[in-house]
């Protein structure tokens, strides 16, 4: 008899994890190595979310919470729905999880039966299909192509729609792609799920504040109100508060899936970090002057890459419209044979010579369901992304 489950052979590590931690291990070896593979911001935490945690643990905040999180923490989430995207919640239409993961997980065990179809854009984030599949569903993939801007279209939308599709998940702006949809763009992929009743929508809105230039984030239920009772609007404070090892993510929508969502979480890790929820409530509420700080960096980081990738050889890299990544096009290098006389056949092919050449780890775009692409994190400093652009342009520039 098998001793693991059957479960565990449907799903596939995470891409995303795998190269970092390849990265890690080449450097300590003694490698130099520039890692262009981990979402996290470089960053640190802001000084008055540091005091709330030490705060909150001077006042001996520090027991079980409940499960869906501290009230206080749900109110400053409906606040922020409120005041940042005009949504109406309820404090107890919002569930507090242990990371954005946490909660799109949660949501997927409460409503999935075997059979039901779960649509993902590609280029998606690694884990959506592989938890669509551990809680029983099946992801139906559908392409987001460069051409279109890595956009899903509403026309290939209406097409994958069935009987049995139970949620559309949409991540703007995207990782791994940056792409963000305008109020236009949104609205007819909207107008297309109003008349598909049945079909819940789950939004991943992580990198809501990292948008560039004139850029205005918006998000389904506020483009079509009449979705809102049909709608988990999911977002944390990892990127934008630079908090990603506080691990607090949140979401809101209907009360009966966040009461079935907090029955799930209260048989699994029950309520997140008591002393990492006080953080957040000050990262809701307090200042917000770090935003534009990050903001402008992120945009000028964005620029550095998108110009010295373009003038890599076989590359093509679109300028993408938020979140801090980049998603070129390494077709080009596709046949093409590299220095070590490798030859380059499929973009993990790429990511995996420019890693052992040049010491630059990036993530293959395959892995995120459509290449060849590769995936290019910018959080990081102007110096070692200018000197991790020229390592790229120098191996690109030696494949034959």
């Amino acid at each position: 008899m098998a001793f693991l489950a059957d479960t565990l052979s449907r799903v596939k590590p995470s891409a995303t994890i795998l190269m970092t931690q390849k990265a890690r291990d080449l450097k300590a070896k003694g490698r130099d190595v520039i890692s262009l593979s981990v979402g996290e911001p470089d960053f640190d935490t802001p000084d008055n979310i540091k005091s709330a945690a030490i705060d909150a643990i001077r006042r001996g905040e520090t027991k079980y919470t409940p499960v869906s999180g501290i009230p206080e923490l749900r109110a400053a989430v409906a606040r922020k729905f409120k005041r940042e995207n005009g949504l109406d919640y309820k404090a107890s239409q919002v569930i507090v999880g242990t990371g954005g993961k946490h909660v799109i997980f949660n949501a997927l065990m409460a409503t999935l039966n075997p059979g039901d179809e779960v649509i993902c854009v590609a280029p998606y984030w690694v884990s959506y299909p592989e938890m669509v599949g551990l809680c029983s569903g099946t992801a139906v993939i559908v392409e987001a192509v460069m051409e279109h801007d890595f956009k899903l279209q509403p026309e290939v939308l209406e097409r994958a729609i069935t009987p049995r599709t139970k949620w559309l998940i949409l991540n703007s702006p995207s990782n791994p792609s940056g792409a963000a949809y305008t109020r236009d763009e949104m609205k007819k992929l909207t107008d297309v799920l109003v008349r598909h009743p049945h079909v819940w929508i789950l939004t991943d809105d992580m990198y809501e504040h990292l948008t560039y230039g004139d850029f205005t984030f918006v998000t389904p239920a506020q483009v079509e109100p009449a979705l809102l009772d049909r709608t988990l609007t999911m977002n944390g404070v990892s990127k934008a508060y630079a908090m990603t090892g506080w691990r607090i993510g949140y979401a809101a929508g209907p009360e009966r899936l966040i009461k079935a969502m907090d029955f799930v979480q209260g048989q699994q890790t029950s309520g997140t970090s008591s002393v990492s929820q006080w953080a957040a409530v000050e990262a809701l509420d307090g200042p917000q002057e770090h935003l534009p700080v990050f903001k402008r960096a992120f945009e000028e980081r964005r620029d550095l890459v998108v110009s010295m990738l373009n003038q890599a050889s076989f590359l093509r890299c679109p300028k993408p419209e938020g979140a801090f990544y980049v998603y070129p096009s390494c077709a080009g290098a596709i046949g093409k044979t590299a220095r070590s006389g490798k030859r380059i056949e499929t973009d993990e092919d790429f990511v995996s010579e420019l890693l052992e050449q040049e010491g630059v780890a990036a993530v293959h775009g395959s892995a995120f369901g459509l290449g060849p692409n590769l995936r290019i994190s910018y959080a990081t400093g102007n110096d070692l992304l200018e000197e991790a652009c020229r390592r790229i342009q120098r191996f690109c520039g030696e494949l034959r």
